[in-house]
């Protein structure tokens, strides 16, 4: 019972300070809403949000007991229990994100052929992820299945193929922008790829993936209504919003039960949708170099996991720390290279808890440091 009025605490705790902004923002940009047409829009986004907030909070309790029956289900490695967690719970988030974006369609007026490619491309990821769960498929198989899963994105997408060339580069191309055609569309399956299994990797605590995932949507959402309300390309940026919002209430609800000690797992299911959701946000958003600045712990994490991951060095299938059943602390496996054990090994052994809101408030530095590297340092190089 203790454990259970903890998670709850914690969990209310962390949606506070992460919806906060959530709300702040969202009221900036009623403010700034010149257009009724645009106000209706934000106001049935708003409804269907808080609907898709309560209906995953009321089928993952639901939903958790029929995985376990199904035999989809995991022992809590960091707590060295044997009881079974149900796992693969990210596909009732996903499920119902995908209805509130479906049911949310016929309000949009423009830009129908890239959304509905967008969110087929989710489909398929979150399918590749089920199935993940299910088949236990091998890494080279699910990168194969990872790019097949961006064709309807690249098939369908519409938007410019021009980069902005750095000042200081500009002397040496001799132009300020440069067309990369179909090279474009190669970036675009490639960065989508990323964004899916960077959060694929950077896990294994009650609480990261959906923690992870919900601090990089809201600073997609700040920026998204920051550009808008600058008038920058506004169409694409109120589209990256209609797909933003949705996508932090399931979350949120999802991490609700996922938090520590977490009541479920929410499985490569989630992983692999929350990665192609961002990439899809950041590519309606003409915000790609942006969403990269927000994925700076991902990139470490992928960094100093390289030499795991191309097998230069063994790679164990739980690249997770050590428990300490007598201090119950977790401990770094120095053969296990990632952002976890590196923190573990320069900070030392610290409760899963801990550890989980150490990682999450680096995301969120990173982020605060990545708003004033898009808006402030940039400006000197663009």
């Amino acid at each position: 019972m203790s454990d259970r009025s903890d998670r709850f605490k914690d969990s209310i705790k962390f949606l506070s300070v992460c919806l906060t902004p959530v709300f702040l923002s969202l009221c900036i940009l009623a403010v700034n809403l010149k257009d009724r047409a645009v106000q209706f829009q934000l106001a049935c986004l708003v409804l269907l949000s808080i609907g898709a907030f309560f209906a995953t909070i009321r089928f993952i309790p639901i939903v958790g007991p029929m995985c376990l029956k199904r035999g989809l289900g995991g022992k809590d490695i960091n707590k060295g229990g044997d009881t079974p967690v149900p796992e693969s719970l990210g596909i009732v988030s996903g499920t119902i994100y995908l209805v509130v974006i479906m049911m949310f369609q016929p309000i949009l007026s423009s830009g129908l052929t890239e959304y509905n490619a967008a969110l087929t491309g989710i489909c398929f990821m979150m399918l590749l992820g089920f199935a993940d769960d299910v088949l236990d498929l091998r890494w080279s198989v699910k990168i194969g299945l990872s790019f097949l899963s961006t064709l309807p994105l690249l098939v369908s997408y519409t938007g410019s193929t021009f980069i902005v060339v750095p000042v200081p580069l500009v002397p040496l191309i001799g132009h300020n922008v440069i067309n990369l055609g179909l090279l474009y569309h190669v970036y675009i399956a490639f960065f989508s790829v990323f964004t899916t299994n960077s959060i694929n990797i950077l896990a294994g605590l009650n609480g990261l993936e959906a923690g992870q995932t919900i601090i990089i949507t809201i600073s997609m959402l700040i920026h998204g209504i920051i550009q808008y309300t600058m008038g920058i390309e506004p169409a694409t940026n109120l589209a990256s919003i209609c797909m933003t919002v949705p996508f932090i209430a399931t979350t949120a609800a999802l991490l609700y039960y996922n938090w520590y000690p977490s009541k479920c797992f929410v499985g490569d299911t989630f992983t692999y949708q929350a990665g192609m959701t961002l990439a899809v946000i950041g590519i309606m958003g003409h915000s790609t170099k942006t969403l990269m600045l927000f994925f700076i712990p991902q990139l470490i994490n992928f960094t100093i996991s390289l030499p795991q991951l191309f097998g230069i060095i063994p790679c164990p299938r739980h690249r997770l720390p050590k428990l300490n059943r007598e201090t119950g602390k977790l401990e770094c496996i120095k053969t296990n290279w990632n952002l976890i054990n590196l923190f573990l090994f320069i900070l030392g052994p610290m409760s899963e808890k801990h550890l989980c809101s150490v990682v999450l408030w680096f995301q969120v530095f990173c982020n605060v440091m990545a708003f004033f590297i898009r808006y402030y340092v940039s400006t000197w190089v663009y």
